[in-house]
């Protein structure tokens, strides 16, 4: 007979934040080029044991408008949040503000703010 792995129930699991973040770029980005970008920096910061503990997840990304600004006519940004352990939260916005630049061109990554709830941090801090 074949018994069933029993599922964690959630007084065990471990809290999960939610950190919603900006990108603005001169060419456009995709969703493994932000992945790239968060494991590459956090690589560089932390080593491979401390990007383990981080369990980052990229949840949901956002193309934004750019308004008919002639300043930011070139420019591409996108929002898009991330998932990681509750005590790592620190660690990863220490690794967003040195992710500076992709494949040689400028980069600018920043942290909007951070939730425990993926609608909370849609609400509050993804304003399309």
């Amino acid at each position: 007979m074949i018994q069933k792995l029993k599922i964690l129930p959630p007084t065990l699991r471990d809290k999960k934040r939610y950190i919603a973040f900006e990108v603005t770029s001169q060419g456009r980005l995709s969703r493994d080029d932000i992945i790239s970008m968060l494991l590459d920096g956090s690589l560089y910061l932390f080593g491979a044991c401390g990007t383990a503990n981080f369990e980052l997840w990229v949840v949901k990304l956002w193309r934004c408008t750019s308004e008919n600004n002639p300043e930011t006519i070139n420019e591409h940004r996108m929002k898009g949040i991330v998932r990681c352990r509750r005590g790592e939260v620190d660690s990863l916005k220490a690794v967003i503000p040195t992710i500076t630049n992709f494949r040689g061109e400028p980069v600018v990554f920043h942290t909007l703010g951070i939730s425990g709830t993926i609608k909370s941090a849609i609400k509050n801090f993804i304003k399309l």
